[in-house]
């Protein structure tokens, strides 16, 4: 049977059944519509369209006003502070990602926009002083500089923090030498140095060991590249989250050693498990698809042998 001969009646079900569902399926446009490499002009399209919805509504629910009485200056003032404000917002919506401070900035610059924009297009059109969508409009302004000053106010915070997360990191790269030359953290034999030198001082003092579920499932679906960017974001993640005494390593493979001076074992166990928290809430992306990362620890007190401590750990870890 050539390609154009018809299809036999007992196999017309499952041809139209297959062809259904082909056509459910995403388009190559649509699938790249929505890929990352859009987000400008998706954000773009949509400013536009609420530029343009007022616009109508005005045309619509006004009378033109003659253009011999038009105010040019308040016009060009309006008109650029809504097109202005439209820019910024765009920027904040493609520059930051999705989160408190940019809802608030980007919020809060929307609404400078589509007040700036009624106000403009209230030189244009003549609208019943008595509606109240109109007088609504023009309180967009105000409104937005409120949200917009609640989101300077966030982001002054958030740009506090990470000022002091950069320099804890920055303290700890100092004065941790890096071996490590993936995550540019120590390694296992500068660790020992450590654990020898903690056990002779008679103070508490935990060791943590950090191990990446399924690890071994990112190289194989992924690649080693991503692998190492995988191990690189934990370890930036488990550094923002250290004092600055503690002592994060890089023991072997996907496992973190993280000697924690000053803390009891049950001490250490509980700063074990708010970091194993922290680095569950990220949001670490191979390409497109997003890989949860989540880790499993172990916690014992620092004291004695450094190869019998690692190894009693490295088989509390394997039994896990």
């Amino acid at each position: 049977m050539s390609c154009f001969d018809p299809v036999p009646p007992r196999h017309s079900f499952a041809v139209l059944s297959l062809r259904r569902h082909l056509a459910a399926l995403p388009s190559a446009d649509f699938l790249a519509w929505c890929s990352p490499m859009n987000v400008v002009a998706r954000h773009l399209v949509l400013l536009v369209g609420l530029l343009v919805s007022f616009a109508l509504l005005f045309v619509g629910a006004g009378v033109a006003i003659p253009l011999a009485e038009w105010d040019l200056v308040d016009i060009a003032s309006e008109g650029g502070t809504a097109l202005l404000a439209a820019l910024w917002c765009l920027i904040v919506l493609c520059s930051r990602p999705d989160g408190r401070v940019t809802r608030l900035l980007a919020g809060g610059l929307a609404c400078i926009m589509l007040g700036s924009w009624a106000d403009c297009l209230d030189e244009a059109f003549d609208i019943d002083k008595s509606a109240l969508w109109d007088n609504a409009l023009e309180g967009l302004l105000p409104f937005g500089m409120l949200v917009l000053t609640a989101g300077m106010y966030y982001w002054r915070h958030e740009q506090a923090n990470l000022s002091e997360h950069m320099r804890k990191r920055e303290r700890l790269f100092r004065s941790h030498r890096p071996f490590d030359r993936i995550t540019q953290l120590a390694d296992a034999a500068y660790l020992r140095e450590q654990l020898r030198r903690e056990s002779g001082n008679g103070q508490p003092c935990a060791l943590v060991l950090f191990d990446i579920d399924d690890f071994h499932r990112i190289n194989r679906e992924h690649g080693h590249a991503e692998g190492d960017r995988a191990l690189q974001a934990v370890a930036h993640m488990l550094l923002l989250n250290l004092r600055n005494d503690d002592l994060l390593c890089r023991y072997a493979g996907d496992r973190f050693a993280v000697l924690m001076p000053g803390l009891t074992q049950p001490e250490g166990d509980s700063a074990a498990r708010h970091l194993c928290h922290m680095v569950g809430t990220m949001r670490h992306h191979a390409g497109s698809r997003r890989v949860p990362l989540t880790l499993r620890h172990g916690c014992a007190d620092a004291h004695g042998a450094p190869d019998a401590l690692l190894a009693g750990l490295c088989r509390q870890m394997d039994a896990v």
